[in-house]
């Protein structure tokens, strides 16, 4: 009878602590959820900035940096001249193509939906972790260009996430690509998907480029379905307040990429890029001030590619005014600068080491920190650069 009782009272006291040890976890789960609900994928509140804590973990560098396509990072004799150029001057990182203007992913992506769209095809960079390693160890900052919207592999594969004609076909630009529709919620999740995983791959920043509506091509049969009363700027500020919240959540720092005259224009160029929808968007913001794409008389300068300070220095004081006179402004400014000479143009200025110059010190007059020199064929000028 007393083995029975101890028995009893033993299975009793048994379920009390199973039962305690219960609604505390579930307690505890309660907490956690309420404490990290920012960090779900879901769009649900996207809009809101103030709920993640995640800034607080970003690793802000002031970028000093050049870009590299994947195929010069694949190359061993280029990559390392270019980490070599780094070392020797003032510069501090890169900006490294992780998605194509064709919308390939250069390394192995385990993405299921990558691989199906065929942007996997061709790898461009065998090891890309191994590479990123290399450049941390070196102390060299790392940006992963993300071609955004402009992505023929996957609008091709899946029609329902395509920009569309009027008809229902798949739209296509004057080069005949297709492009993701920027309204459509799962061409963002596509896009992100890709982003985040080159951040687990070891990117520190995610840069993304062509984020805005097509440019050329037949733009007058377009349809873009459902666009939720949203017009083309609030969609794309939309998708980078989205972007920036689910990377925030990875410590990690997003850019945009825009073009040079988003700097003063007081619309959205009917491209989706406005500064003051993009200054609440985004961490930093990267107009493409190159001087020989500005048309003749702009800001008053008869050929704007033979005056590189005075273009750089108004676009980017101008910017600074905008963003300073903002309140709701979070993003930082970071140009990209000209280091090619515009032979396309019946009348172009030869680029070298004093027109370099004359652009970052244009960027450091106008009260901005930060640059990125872009040549497509990744070939720098060295004498424009300080010595690090």
């Amino acid at each position: 009878m007393i083995r029975r009782q101890t028995f009893k009272n033993c299975f009793v006291f048994f379920i009390t602590i199973a039962i305690s040890f219960i609604m505390q976890t579930v307690s505890a789960e309660e907490k956690i959820d309420k404490s990290y609900s920012a960090q779900s994928p879901s769009t649900q509140g996207y809009l809101d900035q103030t709920s993640p804590s995640w800034d607080l973990m970003k690793d802000y560098t002031e970028v000093r940096g050049i870009y590299m396509t994947g195929y010069t990072v694949s190359d061993k004799k280029m990559f390392e001249g270019l980490v070599k150029l780094i070392d020797d001057t003032e510069l501090n990182a890169v900006v490294i193509d992780v998605k194509s203007d064709e919308g390939m992913v250069l390394y192995q992506t385990s993405l299921k939906d990558a691989q199906f769209s065929g942007a996997n095809n061709k790898i461009i960079i065998e090891d890309i972790e191994a590479v990123l390693k290399y450049l941390d160890e070196k102390n060299i900052y790392t940006i992963a260009r993300v071609v955004t919207f402009k992505d023929n592999k996957a609008a091709s594969k899946f029609p329902q996430l395509a920009v569309k004609t009027t008809t229902g076909n798949i739209w296509r630009d004057r080069n005949g690509q297709a492009w993701l529709n920027p309204y459509n919620q799962e061409s963002w999740d596509y896009i992100l998907d890709i982003a985040e995983e080159a951040v687990i791959k070891g990117f520190k920043e995610i840069q993304f480029d062509y984020v805005r509506f097509p440019t050329d091509g037949n733009l007058k049969i377009i349809s873009y379905g459902a666009s939720q009363g949203k017009n083309k700027a609030q969609a794309i500020g939309d998708f980078l307040k989205y972007s920036r919240k689910r990377l925030s959540n990875m410590g990690t720092v997003v850019s945009a990429d825009v073009f040079g005259l988003v700097t003063t224009a007081e619309n959205d160029m009917n491209i989706g890029q406005q500064l003051e929808y993009l200054a609440d968007s985004v961490d930093v913001i990267s107009p493409m001030v190159y001087p020989s794409h500005y048309g003749k008389g702009s800001y008053g300068v008869a050929e704007p590619d033979f005056e590189p300070y005075k273009i750089v220095n108004y676009s980017m004081k101008r910017a600074k005014e905008r963003l300073d006179g903002n309140d709701q402004s979070i993003a930082k400014l970071r140009p990209w600068l000209q280091d090619f000479s515009a032979t396309y143009l019946a009348n172009y200025k030869k680029y070298g080491p004093a027109e370099i110059r004359a652009q970052i010190k244009a960027t450091y007059d106008a009260g901005v920190k930060e640059w990125i020199l872009w040549n497509a064929a990744n070939r720098y000028t060295k004498g424009g650069l300080n010595k690090s």
